[in-house]
């Protein structure tokens, strides 16, 4: 596994398992990912919105393109490492890479019916 490489606009962590023969399910994916939360907000990140491009490649290796809801958000060095450690786990998966992006930035509008509910948010 390689150290996490993190600056303040853009975060690229790695995570490297053995080659499992098959491609990931992109469904299990996102169920990989929806067990993560954010520690300030009790709805997982996907539901949140936060996650905006998910490639899978026939190698088994994946690529997340995920933003924070804010640039100064006090999790932003933990939340990508928890989803690449997530993704990782999924089969299939070779490599797992996460990329924090700004642009477009996050707002409320991103966020699932589910989300807005459990956050009272309507």
């Amino acid at each position: 596994m390689s150290e996490a490489m993190t600056d303040i606009t853009t975060s690229e962590d790695t995570a490297t398992v053995p080659v499992t023969g098959t491609a990931p399910d992109q469904e299990a994916v996102i169920a990989a990912i929806a067990t993560v939360y954010d520690p300030e907000i009790p709805v997982n990140i996907y539901e949140l919105g936060l996650i905006y491009a998910i490639d899978l490649h026939d190698d088994g290796r994946v690529h997340i393109e995920m933003t924070l809801t804010a640039p100064n958000c006090p999790s932003a060095q933990e939340l990508p490492e928890m989803v690449r450690d997530a993704v990782s786990h999924v089969p299939g998966v070779t490599q797992a890479t996460v990329e924090i992006v700004w642009d477009p930035p996050w707002d409320m509008s991103r966020m699932s019916d589910d989300a807005r509910l459990a956050l009272n948010m309507f």
